[in-house]
């Protein structure tokens, strides 16, 4: 029997994805005091907030033959195909250049590079128990001394906390979060990072929130950096569990399109570079309130209408292609074993049939 799916985890998956086709259109928008406040506020919270839900939804994961398929046929298969797509899209549609394809995931495929790598070392990370914690710490904070950009390492070394987080979270200490105080807590939370985002705390640059940059980079010295680097983790983390202290539990319209948040982040890419290719970063300098207005509730739209149960039937094929085909094998045998036990029950009744003629004609006789 399938699990029961949590209505809140749901409601969280899909805020949060559509919160990444909010950050990802606001790119669109002319550089400004406030649209640069918002961007980095959203940052410093909201992908930390996706990686742990996503640890804590990994626990299970194990080195069985049934997990690691899974693992390859719905991550790594989909960032082939749609690091591939994005890219042809972004090459003969926008005239765009890009290199090292596959090597150096573009724009939002590195989050599947990251799954993929944060689950196969999920086994090792429970193992640790409680010290998996600040061993991943260390590791953040020293992955931007050393971290490149192959398979975009740098950020999953970097946003490996979030990932831990989840891993140990209990639902026990999701219970917290209901307590009266919690989005009392919650609330605080988001306004503190919501000044220490802003122009008169501007102790760091948007780079630092990409978790992608070696320290080198960033023209800071190695103190400085970590220091940086530790700070922004207690701002994530922070607005992490702020933001699920604030999700709703209830189930509606909404909770139901949890389950298709892979097909809105994979999807999303082609409808914003389309946007750009189209030459709305124009109109949006031109008329930055409406603009902003514009890009908002458009992305929150495009979210919506991805993960709509219409568009998902079409779509979800693409997303796990091998699962799809897996379905249509599974359902051909089904029909032909039908078949044949049809026929093997006709031949039955058939049989049973002729042998009560016999019966009776011989008892006649």
């Amino acid at each position: 029997m399938a699990a029961r799916r949590d209505p809140w985890f749901d409601n969280a998956k899909m805020a949060l994805v559509t919160l990444v086709v909010v950050g990802h259109s606001w790119t669109l928008l002319p550089g400004s005091a406030t649209n640069d406040h918002l961007y980095d506020f959203l940052y410093a919270w909201h992908m930390p907030a996706f990686v742990l839900v996503t640890g804590y939804l990994s626990r299970s994961w194990s080195y069985s033959r049934e997990r690691l398929w899974k693992l390859v046929r719905t991550v790594a298969v989909p960032y082939v195909l749609f690091e591939t797509a994005l890219a042809l899209f972004r090459i003969y549609v926008g005239g765009e250049r890009l290199e090292d394809l596959w090597r150096d995931p573009h724009w939002p495929m590195w989050y599947l590079s990251a799954v993929f790598f944060w689950r196969l070392a999920t086994p090792v990370l429970r193992s640790l128990g409680e010290w998996a914690l600040p061993v991943s710490v260390g590791v953040s904070i020293l992955a931007g001394l050393y971290a490149g950009d192959t398979l975009d390492f740098a950020r999953i070394l970097g946003l490996l906390p979030f990932y831990v987080m989840g891993l140990l979270a209990t639902p026990e200490r999701f219970e917290r979060l209901r307590t009266p105080w919690a989005p009392i807590a919650a609330v605080f939370s988001l306004v503190g990072i919501w000044l220490l985002t802003g122009p008169g705390f501007r102790w760091f640059s948007t780079e630092w929130l990409y978790y992608r940059s070696r320290y080198e980079e960033m023209d800071v010295s190695d103190g400085q950096a970590f220091l940086t680097r530790a700070s922004l983790l207690i701002l994530g983390t922070l607005g992490a569990w702020a933001f699920l202290a604030l999700v709703p539990r209830g189930q509606g319209w909404f909770t139901r399109m949890g389950a298709a948040t892979l097909v809105v982040y994979l999807f999303h890419g082609f409808f914003i570079k389309g946007a750009s290719y189209a030459g709305f970063g124009g109109f949006a300098d031109a008329h930055p309130v409406l603009g902003f207005l514009l890009t908002t509730l458009g992305s929150v739209g495009l979210a919506l209408l991805l993960a709509s149960p219409p568009v998902v039937r079409v779509l979800r094929h693409a997303v796990d292609p091998l699962g799809f085909g897996e379905r249509q094998v599974k359902d051909a045998l089904e029909v032909v074993d039908a078949e044949q036990r049809a026929d093997d029950l006709a031949e039955r009744i058939e049989e049973h049939i002729a042998e009560q003629v016999g019966e009776r004609s011989s008892v006649g006789g």
